[in-house]
């Protein structure tokens, strides 16, 4: 797996055109929670007919360092590390963000954003993963 560069142009993009449904983890390498709120994310997805992406993305750790620590998120499918000024990046993706981790953000088929520090909610994973009305039994 790739590393590939978050900088303060990244996340508009990912919201643009970035893959949904989406799971973002901003995590750093001392986030002692972030392996056990990913795995909680990851288990929601795995028991759903959706197949989102599970991104991380490291803010304090870029290339080799990132990789090894990737190895707490089994089944991320893609890797991002924080390139440049780390508030200035942080303040792209929600300026009221007082830099807590687990930070993650899900967002869904349609677009919507949910956001929030630690594990989300059942039903905030439920909202998340609701297959679009095409879908629908």
């Amino acid at each position: 797996m790739a590393v590939k560069p978050f900088d303060e142009m990244t996340w508009a993009t990912l919201l643009g055109t970035g893959p949904r449904p989406a799971a973002y983890m901003f995590t750093t390498t001392y986030c002692s929670a972030c392996p056990a709120v990913f795995r909680d994310i990851r288990n929601a997805a795995q028991n759903s007919k959706t197949r989102p992406e599970l991104i991380v993305v490291l803010m304090d750790a870029d290339g080799p360092g990132a990789l090894r620590h990737a190895s707490h998120f089994k089944g991320t499918t893609q890797l991002f590390a924080f390139d440049g000024y780390e508030p200035a990046i942080r303040s792209t993706i929600d300026p009221t963000w007082r830099n807590i981790t687990p930070y993650v953000v899900l967002l869904d088929r349609q677009g919507g954003v949910q956001r929030g520090v630690g594990s989300p909610t059942p039903q905030s994973l439920r909202q998340w993963l609701q297959p679009s009305p095409a879908q629908r039994p």
